[in-house]
């Protein structure tokens, strides 16, 4: 029966693209004004939200489950308004976009951010030019 589990807990961490899969639900809960959403749990989907969470996006996030795990991310409202105003998605399962810390962009006239995939993580636009690293440009988010 564990090996039953384990397998399918593999296979439900890599269906899809887990980032997008993530974002998108954070992005439906702000819009439809619910406090909470909940989500399978992987290392790469927590990195993400610790990065939201840093930068005030999301209020917090808790891992539930043993073998199977979900997370359940609190959202935030500052003056009853969500904290997400919009995100554009970059890098898809079909085309992933690359860049380099040179072309990265200010978003929004740095109201946004930029969250890029790097070797060293997840970080901001701003993180990967102090570092000098380039990576996976996932999404934009303001």
């Amino acid at each position: 029966m564990e090996k039953l589990q384990k397998k399918l807990l593999k296979k439900l961490n890599h269906m899809g693209n887990s980032i997008i899969d993530i974002i998108i639900r954070i992005q439906n809960g702000y819009m439809s004004g619910k406090p909470s959403i909940t989500s399978p749990h992987s290392i790469y989907k927590e990195d993400v939200l610790k990065k939201l969470k840093q930068l005030s996006y999301i209020k917090d996030y808790i891992v539930e489950g043993e073998v199977i795990k979900n997370m359940t991310v609190e959202l935030l409202y500052p003056d009853n308004s969500p904290a997400i105003t919009g995100i554009k998605i970059v890098s898809t399962p079909g085309k992933r976009m690359y860049v380099s810390y040179k072309k990265l962009k200010p978003i929004v006239n740095n109201y946004g951010f930029s969250i890029l995939s790097t070797s060293k993580g997840i970080m901001t636009n701003q993180e990967a030019r102090k570092a000098k690293l380039g990576g996976e440009l996932l999404f934009n988010i303001w």
